[in-house]
């Protein structure tokens, strides 16, 4: 019995300082990967910023043509706003 307890006192020292280690291993790349999220925020908040104050407009972005529907066509020629469009 005494055999036994010796045992898994050395089980558990063992196992200790490993989980520690690991925790302590988790806990440095936790901190690297908020530091490099913090990095990237820093860098799009500094584009955004850029953008907001550089007065870019919209001309030049490409915007989809919207389908007309059968519903809107017939609303359209029922007013009268057909138009070279």
């Amino acid at each position: 019995m005494v055999e036994e307890e010796v045992n898994e006192e050395k089980v558990e020292e063992e196992k200790s300082p490993s989980l520690i280690s690991q925790a302590e291993e988790a806990a440095a790349k936790l901190k690297e990967q908020n530091d490099r999220q913090e990095e990237l925020l820093n860098r799009q908040e500094e584009l955004m910023s850029k953008q907001a104050l550089g007065g870019q407009s919209e001309a030049g972005k490409i915007i989809a043509p919207q389908e007309e529907t059968a519903q809107d066509y017939a609303k359209k020629v029922m007013s009268g706003d057909l138009g070279n469009g």
